[in-house]
């Protein structure tokens, strides 16, 4: 990791610590003060002062990266500094007081509190906000509160251009000048009301509106304006045209025993690692209730109430709530499709965030659809992360044969086996034990998909019974034996969008040969 993420993280660790004991006593935790009140600013922390609970009350100096004060939860945090992009962002309840300017996405995805800010603002404030005030004391970047749902903004300087871009909801009174809105934004002077429920949030800071403001609010009709239209991503074709060989290989004798365990080691030397009998992590709500010999031990992808074994699914809807479900899980996966469009250091804030409250030995990994493999492995990569989850899926439709040779020659050219990286692929529905062979076989560690019939138990149970069943045929005494070599396509449309060999014909295609 980075200085500035181990920082980042240390801060975050004190802090919750401090926060124990002065929420009991009803007291504010300073931080940016030695002992005798000399000044040691911070500078720079990303992912700092997250999350904060209900009741408690910071107040920082110094200047601070992205995501400073990101997921609030009730907490008070006022920051006698400056801060980058997404201060305040996905902002449930509480408020933050910043006494400089503030970089882009500021109250990004928030739902409620207050946000004050008392100098400018870069681009995008208040971008898909949901709930909640800002109030902002100088001037405001371009693009400013696009596509807000709800809540209001409230600018006493100018801004920039393209105000209230995509906006169905809330409103943004701007006190100073304003470019003209962009289609499907009505642009109005402020009313009565409007100002005497402005000036009652802006007269204990000193400030105040008069009738000269302008009014930016959504012009959709009222039926359209929580409409949102997206692709659906689905799997229109699996595996069932791939079949398994031996390729060459002896059968196992029956009275010799095979290794069907997968173990996942992070790169983490003191963790001991995920240890999976057949190799399928279950999706699940939640496995906590899951009982007998097999369900209990193996690991499952959850959204809440997780067990020491299994990870946690992060998105947009439960990044706020999540620091109590990842305390003692075994890692989380963060679904980059559920989650807003960020740079690489705006989600490295938010990983630092996250890191903070789980386990050193809990694991971090990546999920994307398969159309986006190069960005999700270069962010693995760039941020020193232990793997990826790849969703078979994509809009539009997929064949995850077409997938299986993309998974792998994104293994091999971002080196991930090297970097002890590893990857999972997920599909739609509970996977046989052939399809999590042929998973294994293309360089995945495990295959992710749902439990459908209700009896986990019984299903893990027979999964073993036949996943040994089969490395006896295929002759491999090892998960880490199977190849793609044992892989062969049914028929000529497979194999050429595979690239496996043909069945009866036992070579690539000829426009395989090549690569």
């Amino acid at each position: 990791m980075r200085d500035i993420t181990n920082k980042s993280i240390k801060l975050n660790r004190q802090l919750d610590k401090l926060l124990i004991e002065a929420m009991k006593k009803d007291l504010l935790v300073k931080i940016g003060w030695g002992r005798d009140q000399d000044e040691k600013p911070r500078n720079g922390e990303i992912g700092a002062i997250t999350h904060l609970p209900a009741k408690s009350k910071v107040l920082l100096l110094g200047n601070l990266g992205e995501c400073a004060g990101a997921m609030n939860r009730g907490g008070i945090f006022t920051l006698q500094g400056s801060a980058t992009s997404m201060l305040g962002a996905f902002q449930d309840s509480g408020k933050i007081i910043v006494e400089r300017d503030v970089g882009d996405k500021i109250g990004y995805h928030m739902k409620g509190g207050t946000i004050v800010v008392q100098g400018s603002v870069g681009n995008e404030a208040g971008g898909k906000m949901s709930g909640g005030n800002i109030i902002v004391r100088g001037h405001a970047g371009d693009r400013l509160g696009s596509k807000m749902s709800g809540g209001m903004g409230i600018i006493l300087g100018s801004t920039g251009p393209e105000p209230g871009l995509g906006m169905t909801g809330g409103k943004l009174i701007i006190a100073g000048s304003c470019p003209p809105p962009g289609e499907d934004v009505l642009m109005r002077s402020v009313e009565k009301d409007e100002i005497e429920y402005c000036n009652k949030e802006l007269n204990p800071l000193g400030l105040s509106i008069n009738e000269d403001a302008l009014v930016l609010e959504s012009a959709k009709e009222e039926n359209m304006k929580d409409i949102d239209i997206i692709p659906i991503s689905e799997i229109v074709e699996g595996m069932e045209n791939i079949i398994l060989v031996p390729d060459n290989n002896e059968r196992i004798p029956e009275h010799k025993t095979v290794d069907n365990y997968t173990l996942i080691l992070p790169n983490n030397p003191n963790s001991e690692g995920i240890l999976f009998k057949v190799p399928w992590l279950v999706e699940c709500e939640t496995a906590k209730k899951w009982k007998g010999a097999y369900a209990s031990k193996q690991p499952a992808l959850v959204s809440k109430n997780p067990r020491e074994i299994d990870f946690v699914d992060i998105n947009s809807k439960t990044l706020t709530d999540s620091t109590e479900q990842i305390i003692d899980c075994a890692g989380i996966i963060i679904d980059m499709a559920e989650m807003p469009d960020m740079n690489d250091a705006e989600l490295e804030a938010i990983i630092v965030s996250l890191a903070s409250r789980m386990k050193e030995t809990s694991m971090i990994f990546l999920k994307n659809h398969v159309n986006r493999i190069k960005e999700l492995f270069r962010l693995v990569i760039e941020l020193k992360l232990d793997g990826a989850v790849v969703d078979a899926s994509a809009p539009g439709g997929s064949r995850v044969a077409a997938c299986l040779p993309t998974i792998g020659l994104a293994i091999k050219s971002w080196n991930f086996k090297e970097n002890n990286l590893k990857v999972f692929i997920k599909i739609d529905k509970q996977p046989s034990v052939k399809e999590m062979l042929v998973s294994v076989a293309s360089g995945c560690v495990a295959i992710v998909g749902p439990e459908e019939k209700g009896e986990i138990e019984k299903d893990l149970e027979l999964n073993e019974l036949e996943l040994k069943e089969w490395m006896h045929e295929l002759g491999i005494d090892g998960l880490e034996k199977i190849g793609r070599r044992n892989l062969r396509a049914s028929n000529y449309d497979t194999a050429a969008i595979s690239g496996l060999r043909l069945v009866g014909y036992n070579k690539s295609l000829p426009m395989w040969l090549g690569n």
